[in-house]
């Protein structure tokens, strides 16, 4: 007896085009995103190139020539002495303390309303995150007139209140998020075994909620590190005024600040951020996940 093999598909052969289809796929999602860097990489290697530089090479035009001599140490020393320095460690105290303030209180603010079931909790948490409806120009006039009052104004005191304060409304969004997805069988037990609600607190609560307050405080420093409007409006001496309008201030005709200077300048206001964001990157997308999940 003889088989017939006409109109027959091989079952592997369905699967085979699958798979050539989607090794298509991501040789073409590869070869895009390695455009993508290319294009994202470019304007960096630029930047990096022209730091080499000094004053008179910079001048001839020529950006995308290789530095035919080594100037960086020499550039990154004039920037920090031309007042980055004193910008760099004031924006880094106001970027830690201010989103570890911000984060602890927030913390307090989401556990009080979710876990402890406050009367009107739901207005409570809705007060607090009001502060992100209106545009942060609002506060300019009303912040600056109540700084200069209480002799805040111009101090390393009154910057951190004021960074802590912005940043409370959303950490308290996103610290609520993560309480509400929290099981209550870890209370119930902690209650049993005698905790009160500032030990479960302390004790459970804040060591699970490490993943989500790490991403805050990427989140959180970044803004504090890059605000430039309200460091501009609320400090005036250089051992108060933060990075940024530090560095806003060397771009100025009478700064005398060189491009090559200037460009050095930019390099150190962008490290804390970066190194920041790789020491972290572990829990970036582990803490998203968790406080995305809401009721």
């Amino acid at each position: 007896m003889t088989t017939t093999t006409r109109g027959f598909t091989p079952p592997n052969a369905g699967r085979s085009a699958r798979e050539r289809k989607e090794r298509t796929r991501m040789v073409a999602g590869g070869m895009l995103g390695g455009i993508i860097c290319v294009f994202w990489l470019l304007p960096l290697l630029l930047v990096f190139m022209n730091a080499f530089k000094d004053k008179r090479e910079y001048n001839m035009g020529e950006s995308w020539r290789l530095p035919q001599s080594f100037h960086l140490w020499e550039n990154l020393q004039n920037a920090w002495a031309q007042g980055l320095g004193s910008g760099f460690v004031n924006s880094l105290s106001y970027g830690l303390v201010g989103a570890a303030g911000a984060i602890l209180l927030a913390s307090l603010a989401a556990f009080g309303i979710v876990r402890l079931k406050m009367p009107r909790g739901l207005w409570w948490f809705l007060l607090i995150y009001s502060g992100t409806i209106f545009p942060f120009q609002v506060y300019l006039i009303p912040l600056f007139k109540a700084y200069t009052s209480f002799g805040l104004y111009d101090t390393w005191i009154g910057m951190v209140l004021f960074y802590i304060a912005i940043c409370i409304p959303f950490c308290t969004f996103v610290m609520r998020g993560f309480f509400v997805s929290m099981p209550w069988d870890f209370q119930e037990a902690a209650k049993l075994d005698g905790c009160n609600d500032w030990m479960i607190f302390w004790k459970i609560m804040l060591p699970l909620t490490r993943a989500p307050m790490l991403v805050l405080l990427l989140f959180q420093f970044t803004w504090i590190w890059n605000d430039l409007l309200f460091g501009l409006v609320l400090s005036k001496s250089e051992n108060v005024r933060p990075i940024m309008p530090t560095l806003a201030g060397m771009q100025g005709i009478y700064a005398g600040s060189d491009g090559p200077t200037l460009i050095a300048a930019v390099m150190i206001a962008s490290l804390p951020t970066l190194l920041l964001f790789l020491l972290l990157r572990p829990y970036f997308m582990q803490g998203l996940r968790l406080s995305s999940v809401g009721d």
